[in-house]
């Protein structure tokens, strides 16, 4: 009989300690890409796409330059790494804090927000995504993929609080979208003023006139 201890197998379901952990190198390995796509948003942000070039990347990064090759082929795809991976990080918090709100008008501002102080965070690096072409070619294939989840979960809540007689009935995908484009409208007007707007104070403006628009008809009077 074979005895048990070190060299049992583990138990159906549960991963080998090999396969649950990540090695030093992958550890390592990820950070210093994570480092790469950080100072590469600095660089990018600083003066755009063109401006950008690989030597000040390194530098900011503090790598070497032929460092950079290991793990991106070229700027291209430092960009669009720097993209994908502020997008998803926007997913993830936007979905975590619909998932907090309680209430449609606390979704639909929890939504916002999220997209809002992202952009103010990030607003020199928002600027160039919004103007530069290369940018604009990516982020317009992978938009909604991006958003989809949210939106989603956001159809779900305009859903639930139509049938239950809180707002309108309306397409509630179509509706999501909607409150996705006005929020991204605000979000391009912010970049465009000189005064620092505050998030906040624009998702109350933006909520305030989204909620009156979903409000159900006043009922018609009798003659």
């Amino acid at each position: 009989m074979q005895s048990e201890g070190l060299f049992s197998k583990p138990a159906p379901g549960v991963p080998a300690i090999g396969n649950a952990m990540k090695t030093k190198q992958q550890v390592v390995s990820e950070f210093r890409r994570s480092e790469i796509i950080s100072a590469a948003r600095t660089i990018f942000a600083r003066g755009g796409f063109d401006a950008g070039i690989m030597d000040e990347i390194a530098r900011e990064a503090g790598v070497a330059k032929g460092t950079l090759y290991l793990y991106f082929r070229n700027k291209t795809e430092i960009y669009k790494a720097v993209l994908d991976h502020d997008m998803r990080e926007l997913k993830e918090s936007t979905i975590e804090r619909l998932d907090a709100a309680n209430g449609l008008k606390n979704k639909i501002r929890a939504f916002m927000l999220a997209r809002l102080e992202r952009a103010r965070v990030n607003r020199e690096f928002f600027r160039i995504m919004d103007s530069d072409s290369r940018s604009l070619t990516y982020t317009r294939s992978q938009y909604r993929d991006w958003l989809r989840e949210p939106v989603l979960r956001l159809a779900a809540a305009l859903e639930k609080a139509a049938a239950k007689g809180e707002i309108r009935r309306l397409d509630p995908e179509k509706t999501a979208w909607m409150i996705v484009d006005m929020t991204r409208g605000t979000i391009q007007r912010s970049l465009l003023a000189s005064t620092d707007a505050q998030p906040a104070r624009d998702a109350d403006f933006l909520l305030d006139f989204i909620w009156n628009a979903l409000q159900p008809a006043p009922p018609s009077r009798k003659r």
